[in-house]
């Protein structure tokens, strides 16, 4: 986490707001303040800019090559294939940012033979400004398209799910060891009325964590998203029909006390405090805690793998040759693409890959 700079400090609309709020109802539990950071409807930073890109605030894997969009399409389009090539089939993308992923990867759909013929997409947005960029870039591809801003129930249709940088902000939440034990990180203000990081009510404890953590020292937080809501909306999704998910992002692949909450504005660091709702919130994903709650939750999980190691086996490196070889004119930024979403102390390293399948389908392609 950045240092905290008092001077930097700013009384944004929503951090003027979450005060207000404070000041009335006492400390607020930190998922609760992220999840007002993010979306508020008046003031939230997916609710109300068009943060992805080079003119946002970061940059994704869609955005930096087209490669990484079509990979997927082609995975998606041989998982279909280990479903027995179902018609109709639904493809759904959760957090689908500006609709780069899914256009790249029904360009390679479309030369699997059947496939496109009785898809549907289904894209999950919330965010009304993300929403009208991904219906322009989706306009014209040639199969239905459409919005949920929820979790859809199962359709009695079989469904593959496409999920990059989704997890690190589905609803994060930190834990801290006090004396009294395990509580929830909160928000409150200090005796300037800033705001400060502290613990939730003595009634709030997750004695839990007491046992997962016996000898954490005072002060260690635990971070989580929310796993099990997440495995429970896949399970329902999976009703009785073939069904699986790829989920991509940065995070750890065994669970530990740590704090990666991190702020990103204007492409640079800042505390997470500093600037409400004009900052992205997210945390490292514990890839082990969703990989339990998915199991518990009765599906199978393949992985996680390391982003670099997933895109080498689904043949990045051929598929990159072959386009340098049909644009010279661009080869040198199309390798330039592809070693960024490799390199192993970089996206190729930091980032994990982890499938979820219902139990009758074998092991996903790429684990």
């Amino acid at each position: 986490m950045s240092d905290y700079d008092p001077n930097e400090r700013r009384d944004t609309p929503l951090a003027l707001k979450l005060k207000a709020q404070i000041e009335r109802d006492g400390p607020m539990e930190l998922g609760q303040f992220i999840g007002a950071c993010l979306w508020d409807e008046a003031h939230g930073y997916y609710a109300t800019k068009a943060v992805i890109g080079r003119g946002g605030d970061f940059i994704t894997a869609p955005e930096i090559s087209q490669i990484f969009g079509e990979l997927l399409g082609l995975w998606a389009a041989v998982v279909w294939g280990q479903m027995g090539s179902p018609s109709p089939v639904n493809l759904f993308e959760f957090g689908p940012g500006r609709g780069t992923l899914m256009a790249d990867a029904l360009r390679a759909i479309t030369r699997v033979p059947g496939f496109k013929d009785g898809l549907a997409v289904k894209l999950m947005e919330a965010s009304h400004l993300l929403r009208a960029l991904q219906e322009e870039g989706l306009a014209d591809v040639g199969v239905p398209v459409a919005w949920t801003d929820r979790f859809p129930a199962s359709e009695a249709v079989p469904a593959i799910v496409l999920a990059n940088e989704f997890l690190d902000v589905y609803a994060p939440s930190q834990s801290i060891k006090t004396e009294e034990g395990w509580r929830w990180r909160a928000i409150g203000l200090d005796d300037e009325g800033r705001f400060q990081f502290t613990a939730s009510r003595p009634t709030r404890l997750r004695p839990e964590l007491d046992t997962m953590w016996p000898g954490a020292p005072l002060g260690s937080v635990y971070e989580t998203i929310a796993s099990h809501d997440l495995a429970e909306a896949l399970k329902q999704m999976a009703g009785s029909d073939p069904f699986a998910a790829l989920f991509i992002d940065y995070g750890h692949v065994e669970s530990a006390p740590g704090d990666s909450l991190q702020a990103v504005r204007d492409h640079r660091f800042e505390h997470p405090l500093t600037s409400p709702g004009e900052a992205d919130l997210s945390i490292q994903v514990d890839f082990a805690d969703v990989a339990r709650e998915m199991k518990v939750a009765g599906l199978a999980v393949d992985g996680p793998l390391t982003q670099g190691e997933f895109l080498g086996r689904l043949g990045i490196v051929e598929r990159a040759s072959k386009l340098m070889a049909a644009n010279p004119a661009k080869a040198g930024e199309i390798e330039a693409g592809v070693a960024r979403l490799m390199a192993p102390q970089g996206m190729g390293g930091r980032f994990k890959v982890i499938g979820v399948r219902s139990l009758n389908l074998p092991k996903l392609p790429g684990f």
